[in-house]
């Protein structure tokens, strides 16, 4: 037989509630209170300045001429050169160095502007595509670019053009090559393989796909100079 609840009885109310209903009774008004001071708002801590970002001065010598700047260390060569100094040509590609377009040289060597900091090369003479120029006219290798149709968007040209500068400079000083077994037994040391070309250029990335293009005019451009 089915035991029956037994009836509670409210004094308040003068009704007789039974054990379950009172107990979700005040369950309910439980969560209700919980619901209410949730509700409440939140007091808004004061605001905090953020620190003031730390900044070095430093003298970028680009293409002959001293620049001053006054900026974050964390500011990469290929910023300052473009948003700092106001040479547009070295171009922002990739942003990894993976395809050579922020290519420039300094002190003669060719790196990626994108992976290096602007302190880092304080004092030091940085070359970009606007400076090889020779007496405002094209060098020979960028009329070489220009006579065989070296590029069709130009967007990674600049990269290209400094990259092939210190390629032919290392050709010539005799550095190795993976595809040229003694670069000193060179019977003509300005005498450059396509192979070897394509070799030492491999870091820089022409998505149109000039690169036949590209090779004849650094072989051509290294034979003239010889």
């Amino acid at each position: 037989m089915k035991r029956q609840r037994e009836p509670t009885y409210d004094s308040r109310s003068g009704i007789n509630v039974d054990r379950r209903t009172f107990m979700g009774t005040m369950a309910c008004a439980g969560a209700g209170m919980s619901l209410g001071a949730l509700a409440q708002p939140t007091p808004t801590p004061p605001a905090v300045a953020p620190p003031k970002a730390q900044r070095a001065t430093i003298t970028l010598f680009v293409n002959g001429l001293a620049h001053e700047l006054e900026l974050e260390p964390r500011v990469t060569l290929l910023d300052a050169l473009r948003d700092r100094v106001g040479l547009h040509g070295t171009k922002k590609g990739c942003d990894r160095g993976q395809c050579g377009a922020c290519t420039v040289l300094v002190d003669g060597r060719r790196i990626n502007s994108c992976l290096t900091l602007a302190v880092m090369h304080d004092k030091q003479a940085i070359t970009t595509v606007e400076g090889l120029a020779v007496n405002a006219e094209p060098s020979v290798l960028q009329a070489a670019f220009m006579d065989l149709d070296a590029f069709q968007c130009g967007f990674c040209t600049p990269g290209q053009l400094c990259s092939a500068v210190a390629m032919i400079g290392e050709a010539r000083a005799g550095t190795a090559s993976a595809v040229t077994a003694d670069v000193k037994a060179r019977s003509n040391p300005d005498t450059i393989s396509d192979a070897e070309i394509r070799e030492r250029m491999s870091g820089n990335i022409c998505r149109c796909g000039a690169y036949p293009n590209i090779v004849a005019a650094i072989r051509h451009a290294s034979a003239k100079t010889g």
